[in-house]
């Protein structure tokens, strides 16, 4: 895959389902924060047979969900 079809794949709005590493680029973070986060399940994601997939809405909630705590601390 080329930078040019990453970064359109990666800002598709019709994607209901991410890569870790399309989330991740959406999120400005790592891969591995990105599996980080799944792992503790601050990021959404499900298994689609063997794969790991984010749903296109979850990074956006997983930021919602930090601005907001930050703004209650």
């Amino acid at each position: 895959m080329d930078e040019f079809t990453a970064l359109t794949s990666a800002e598709d709005s019709t994607l209901v389902l991410l890569t870790v590493e399309e989330a991740a680029r959406r999120l400005r973070i790592g891969r591995t924060t990105c599996f980080a986060l799944i792992r503790t399940g601050e990021l959404e994601s499900i298994d689609v047979g063997r794969l790991r997939r984010v749903p296109a809405d979850a990074p956006a909630e997983y930021v919602a969900r930090r601005r907001a705590a930050r703004r209650a601390a």
